[in-house]
């Protein structure tokens, strides 16, 4: 266990450093919409995903055995482990594939409501998170540029995108059903590092038998191809979500949530800019219902 004086010192506000820290993460997130697609071109999405799991699983592991950190295998948290395996291969092979499916803006938009369903569980699971007025508005703004997107938008684009817009929305309940696993039960004593070893290994094996049933496997794969997976999942899943445990160690979390707005944006942007994506005017209109319900639900009571 490290001991308080390894430990960076925390700040109550958010400097320049971590805010410019915090927008770089947010863009490397929102750009790891567009390189899953691109990847997609060459590697079938399920075996990409699986695949992705693998290597930053030989990473996680090869660090924590440097730094001598314990396997998380006891019987305490192991079931409750692999059931948060299980959701995070959920949450990758429904987005891996609603990026087959649908448009990179679409699939950046919708994935990232995430916070909703949390907002919804921690309604019931936590008696100091119960929806207010405020964040009931917020929901049923959010809900709202969702259905705009589902609906109003279907005519703007190029071909039919309701599977994939319904398998972002499975892959966001996802992710939302891990976090309240995490907090809601004693997968919460566990460092940043252990809780991720459990997501990356079950998600391996899981997400690599599946892409073993599809048969589709290897497409095209070119050494370009290879470059953005390699950086997929060095800087994206390694460098990427160290870097955040980090700030999150140091910063305040409801400052930090807030940069979650810029997320969705930066996928919307590198969407439109590397596939050249035509977004319509519906859809500009739900991108800020969306953020607005964020802001409402992520706000200071």
């Amino acid at each position: 266990m490290t001991s308080s004086s390894d430990s960076p010192a925390a700040r109550a506000h958010l400097d320049l450093r971590g805010a410019a820290l915090l927008i770089v993460f947010s863009s490397v997130l929102g750009l790891n919409q567009s390189l899953v697609k691109l990847v997609n071109a060459g590697i079938e999405p399920m075996l990409q995903s699986g695949l992705r799991s693998a290597c930053a699983a030989l990473l996680l592991i090869s660090f924590m055995a440097l730094r001598e950190r314990p396997m998380p295998l006891s019987h305490r948290y192991l079931g409750l482990g692999i059931l948060n395996g299980l959701l995070f291969s959920g949450e990758f092979a429904c987005l891996f594939l609603a990026l087959e499916h649908s448009m990179v803006a679409r699939v950046s938009l919708l994935f990232y409501t995430m916070p909703f369903f949390v907002a919804v569980g921690a309604h019931f699971l936590f008696p100091g998170e119960r929806l207010t007025a405020r964040r009931v508005g917020g929901l049923l703004l959010a809900v709202s540029g969702i259905a705009l997107v589902l609906l109003g938008d279907r005519e703007a684009t190029a071909s039919p995108t309701l599977l994939g817009d319904l398998l972002a929305l499975a892959g966001a309940a996802c992710w939302a059903g891990l976090t309240l696993v995490t907090r809601a039960t004693r997968l919460k004593e566990l460092p940043p590092d252990q809780n991720l070893f459990f997501h990356l290994v079950v998600s391996a094996i899981v997400l690599l038998a599946l892409a073993l049933l599809s048969g589709d496997g290897i497409r095209d794969l070119t050494p370009a191809i290879a470059a953005i997976f390699a950086f997929q999942v060095v800087v994206v899943v390694c460098l990427g979500f160290a870097l955040w445990f980090w700030i999150l160690s140091i910063y305040p979390v409801s400052v930090t949530a807030s940069f979650s707005l810029l997320t969705p944006l930066f996928g919307v942007f590198f969407g439109a800019w590397i596939f050249e994506e035509t977004l319509s005017a519906v859809f500009y209109a739900a991108i800020g219902m969306v953020c607005g319900g964020l802001v409402l639900i992520n706000g200071r009571r």
